[in-house]
């Protein structure tokens, strides 16, 4: 039944994006299912895998039209933890997860000090 749900949730998926006209690779590790989408113009899109039962599990990175990257998080069973980062411009956005739930934000910009010399 969960090889079953697997097949259904990766051909569901690769349905929608199919229209794009741009196939997701789909390549099988173990008991995880790497899948890498892309955009239209063939840029790498987002980067991930699935457990067994066809839940997102480990690092899933995103990038937008230009291949810049725009977000990194890691899934835990499909729920969202630890530190996530978001690129917007010219700020970067860290927000922690814990069981997909926010717990703490931070952002800064180009103008933040992230480290103050001692000296």
């Amino acid at each position: 039944m969960k090889k079953i749900m697997v097949v259904f949730l990766m051909f569901c998926v690769g349905f929608t994006y199919a229209q794009n006209e741009k196939n997701p690779k789909i390549e099988k590790k173990g008991n995880l299912t790497l899948v890498t989408y892309y955009h239209d113009n063939g840029a790498v899109e987002q980067t991930g895998m699935f457990n067994e039962i066809g839940k997102l599990h480990g690092e899933w990175t995103s990038y937008d039209l230009e291949g810049n990257k725009v977000t990194v998080g890691t899934y835990d069973s499909g729920k969202k933890v630890g530190k996530w980062f978001f690129w917007e411009g010219d700020s970067l956005k860290e927000v922690d997860y814990i069981d997909s739930k926010i717990v703490n934000v931070n952002k800064w910009n180009n103008k933040t000090k992230v480290a103050i010399s001692n000296k």
